[in-house]
């Protein structure tokens, strides 16, 4: 495994994910922000939660690029399409799994009953789409650019 692009590449491809999400908030796409929701996990401060909210969220990137690049050396290689499959799986899963969300985050309201005092972050639903309608595509393309950002400059020792 090649170490060195591993870093580089995970963290480039994190970063440009992380921008695309915001602008897909800034554009109104989605009201949907990942690393608010991570960082409410480990406290209720709103401010706080932002900062380790990135953190985790790059961290998460990093080690979720770790199985794109398992993927690519069982693949025979990496390539830009291959990327662009394993990002639309990867984002494919997260949008079916994102209704039990609720169930594992401290501060984030169920659907069946609502908000609480500690519990005020909205839940996502079916596909995420109570954050907006557009939310899953906009899911599905950043995950497909990271995807292909790996596919394409991650190489193979």
């Amino acid at each position: 495994m090649n170490y060195a692009g591993w870093l580089v590449w995970g963290f480039a491809g994190t970063i440009v994910l992380t921008i695309l999400m915001s602008f897909s908030q800034a554009f109104h796409m989605t009201r949907m922000n990942i690393p608010y929701i991570l960082g409410m996990i480990v406290t209720p401060d709103r401010d706080r939660a932002r900062l380790a909210g990135i953190f985790m969220h790059m961290a998460n990137g990093w080690i979720l690029s770790l199985l794109y690049i398992a993927a690519f050396h069982q693949w025979d290689g990496p390539a830009w399409w291959k990327g662009a499959v394993i990002g639309f799986t990867h984002a494919s899963f997260l949008l079916v799994t994102m209704p039990i969300f609720p169930s594992l985050h401290p501060r984030m309201a169920d659907e069946t009953y609502g908000p609480t005092v500690v519990r005020q972050l909205e839940p996502p639903g079916f596909l995420a789409l109570n954050y907006g309608i557009q939310t899953p595509v906009s899911i599905i393309l950043s995950h497909i650019v990271f995807g292909i950002i790996l596919g394409t400059f991650y190489k193979m020792p």
